[in-house]
């Protein structure tokens, strides 16, 4: 028997991508979507612009769209998907958890709360045991999870398949996707012909999230890993697809073929949604890149390339498609997790 799910924000460029990930899965039905006043009481089809690359399901097209409130939500769901802006996520989410409601989220409020998974599932899948110290210090019956930022989901995988050989420092750069910021989020006037080297928030979260994400989780808390992380982040004109340049200081000094088998080598999960391998790497110094390797895995996978020694361990390239594995399919993803751990 599927699972029955709310898509929550369903009418923007994320929300579209929750749905054309969910329409078809195995394990979930789409029983509620969620939208602002504007687009309440239309039908899906006419609430949204579709914009994703397939036709609007036609099981979705026709369903009156509800206002983002726990009572306009079937009593019958067991878990939202929410692709919430953050200031809206913080204002309703918890509402939705108080009343019962599992939230797979990817607004990025909350992410570094003590008591809030913020998730890989092939990373830290032990991390969904903050759910427990959640429910008694907030007394909430549901729970809320989340997962990270586009950028530092597609660099910390390989982190963590590095992490064997001490991962001491990282520097990133990053070539971030117009779509990243949403479909009116850069206009061409800025990004044709240009390079936008600042990108408001983004710093933070992978400097953040990504020690959070490789801590470990002692049953009552997430420490930190001790890494040292810096980044800079860029928008450039792909359409979909991070490409990011790493700079992993190690304690070990591994050859670049042992940093490429043990990339290659870091298990993924038995998960619908969950590519088999993980980390697709690559031997050409030239890949990966955006329009070839985007849709690796059905676009959850993580590609590497361009591994080389440096004085103080290694440098390398990484991609994944930011609106599939950074985004709708990573919330997708960790409702999968949650299913299979028991905690819907």
């Amino acid at each position: 028997m599927s699972t029955r799910v709310a898509v929550l924000g369903a009418t923007g460029a994320v929300g579209q991508r929750l749905i054309q990930l969910l329409d078809p899965h195995p394990d979930f039905e789409i029983a509620a979507l969620t939208a602002s006043s504007n687009s309440a009481g239309r039908p899906y089809r006419e609430a949204a612009k579709w914009r994703v690359d397939t036709p609007i399901p036609e099981g979705v097209a026709d369903v009156t769209v509800t206002e983002t409130d726990p009572g306009a939500v079937p009593e019958d769901v067991d878990l939202c998907f929410s692709s919430l802006p953050s200031s809206v996520g913080a204002a309703v989410e918890p509402g939705f958890v108080e009343a019962g409601y599992v939230v797979s989220s990817n607004s990025s409020n909350a992410r570094m709360d003590d008591d809030v998974p913020l998730t890989i599932p092939e990373v830290n899948p032990d991390h969904l045991g903050l759910i427990e110290v959640q429910r008694e210090e907030r007394g909430w019956d549901g729970a809320l999870v989340k997962n990270p930022n586009c950028s530092t989901i597609t660099m910390v995988p390989t982190l963590a398949a590095l992490d064997g050989f001490g991962v001491e420092r990282v520097n990133v750069s990053t070539l971030q996707a117009v779509s990243g910021a949403g479909y009116s989020g850069v206009t061409s006037m800025e990004i044709l012909d240009n390079v936008l080297p600042h990108i408001g928030g983004e710093t933070e979260k992978m400097e953040t999230e990504s020690r959070k994400l490789l801590g470990t989780f002692d049953g009552a808390e997430v420490h930190d890993h001790g890494a040292e992380v810096s980044a800079s982040c860029n928008r450039v004109p792909t359409l979909d697809g991070h490409l990011e340049n790493v700079w992993a200081d190690l304690a070990d000094d591994p050859t670049p073929e042992e940093v490429a088998a043990a990339m290659g080598e870091f298990p993924s999960l038995d998960l619908h949604s969950s590519p088999d391998p993980l980390i697709e790497v690559f031997e050409a110094p030239d890949r990966p890149q955006p329009r070839m390797d985007r849709m690796l895995g059905d676009g959850m996978a993580v590609a590497a390339g361009g591994i080389e020694s440096t004085p103080n361990g290694v440098q390398y390239n990484c991609l994944a498609h930011n609106t599939i594995r950074g985004a709708a399919g990573a919330s997708v993803l960790n409702g999968e997790l949650l299913l299979e751990e028991g905690y819907i």
